[in-house]
């Protein structure tokens, strides 16, 4: 079973699941604030590579981080988004404040 919290680094990617509903998006954002308080993270990259579905709690999540960590001086990003998922984040203003890719980027084109 892949893990959803990965930290390499001062990098904390997160692993989406399938359906990012209003359930998941707040387990997500219980640990991921925890991370960041307790390590020193720098930047949050959300993997979307299995995501199907997000309804607007998902939204609220990624902006709640996206403010934690700009607050910080961090980073975010999102990556492996498919059309779908692309859309949406298109269509709530996400893509405004994180950068958005549909491969995993090389170190140096994002940090």
């Amino acid at each position: 079973m892949e893990k959803i919290f990965v930290i390499k680094g001062t990098n904390l990617t997160i692993h989406m699941p399938k359906e990012l509903d209003h359930h998941n998006a707040e387990e997500i954002k219980r640990e991921a604030d925890r991370l960041l308080g307790t390590r020193n993270i720098r930047s949050i990259i959300f993997d979307f590579e299995k995501t199907s579905f997000m309804d607007s709690s998902g939204i609220g999540m990624i902006m709640g981080r996206y403010k934690n960590i700009r607050f910080a001086g961090g980073t975010v990003l999102a990556v492996r988004v498919n059309e779908r998922i692309r859309r949406i984040l298109t269509l709530s203003g996400v893509y405004k404040y994180i950068d958005i890719y549909e491969d995993l980027p090389k170190h140096s084109e994002v940090f």
